[in-house]
This record gives C-alpha cells, structure tokens and sequence, in this order.
C-alpha cells in the first residue's frame, strides 16, 4: 500500500467536496424563495449556512472513506492516477446519488407508458434491478477503464478536476461565511 501526498489528498478532498456542495446550493437556492417568503431572508440564509455546514460535515466523512478505500488501489498506477480514479468514482457516486434525489425532489421523470410495460412484466423488479445494475456497472465501469487505460482521458480528467478544484475553493469559503451566520445567529 502506498499513500498519498499532501497535494494528492488536497485535491482528493475538493473532489469529495464539490458535488456534496454543489448540490446543497442548488437546494438551497430553491429553498430560499419560500423560507425568505414564510418568515425573513435572515432565516433563509440561517437555513442555507446550516446546509453548508452539514455539506462540509459530508464531504469530510466522504473524504475519509475514499482516501481509505484508496489505499486500496494498486499502486501500479501513480498517485496522480489513483486520486483521479478515485476523484472520477466519487462524481459517478455522486451522480447517481443525486439522480435518486432529485426524483423525489422534482417528480418522476419515467413515462408513464414505460411504467405500465414494466408492471406487466413477469418479474418487474428483476427487470429493474437487473438494469439499474446494469446501468450503473457500465457508466461506472467504462470511466474507470477508460482512466487507466488512455492517457488523453486521463489528461481530461486531470483538466477537470483542475476547474472543478478551482470552483470547490468557492464553495468552501461559503462554507466559512455560513459558519459565521451559524455563530453569530446562535449568540
């Protein structure tokens, strides 16, 4: 097993962080209108700094369980390929996570004529299991493949989670600000 570096855990870190967060924002931005509307705006910011509190709490238990899992990895690869295998594995995670979210935050998205073909299915949740299954293996599979495989996706990869680092620097420094409301709304 071989560790990581200061830097490598750096941006392992703003990897884990940046979909937690991102997702916070948005669900806090859609929040804000009708809690600023039910009492103030001082509230809905109150209501959004606690969001990216717990968001922070979430990325650093995140962080720990991949940098763990991490020290899995073969070491074949160098670390600047392990921490994007696992920066790529964390955003699928991360995807597929908020694609379950957001179906019950905005409704079903299958039609309904869908639905009524699997129902008549023999065994319907076989099918759906089999497929989500499916589904997930190959869009989780491919990328991890592809990473270790291919220096130009790996390259891409890399200019992502450049960008994405850059972003999530952001979003931390609204994590700050929220613990200020936090505090100063609890003195």
């Amino acid at each position: 097993m071989q560790g990581y570096s200061r830097q490598g855990l750096w941006s392992l870190f703003l990897m884990c962080a940046f979909p937690i967060h991102l997702w916070t924002l948005i669900l806090a931005f859609r929040d804000i209108s009708w809690v600023s509307a039910r009492t103030n705006v001082w509230d809905a910011i109150g209501v959004a700094s606690y969001g990216l509190m717990v968001a922070f709490v979430e990325s650093v238990a995140l962080f720990a369980v991949v940098s763990l899992f991490g020290l899995l990895v073969s070491t074949k690869w160098n670390e600047e390929r392990r921490v994007a295998l696992l920066s790529v594995l964390v955003l699928i995670m991360a995807l597929w996570a908020v694609d379950g979210q957001a179906y019950f935050v905005w409704g079903s998205y299958v039609s309904a004529q869908a639905l009524w073909y699997i129902a008549s299915l023999e065994h319907p949740f076989r099918f759906l299991y089999g497929t989500v299954l499916a589904i997930v293996f190959l869009t989780t599979a491919i990328p991890a493949w592809l990473l270790l495989k291919s220096d130009r996706f790996f390259q891409l990869v890399q200019g992502l989670m450049e960008r994405l680092s850059l972003l999530t620097m952001f979003y931390l420094f609204f994590d700050v600000v929220g613990l200020i409301v936090v505090v100063i709304r609890n003195v």
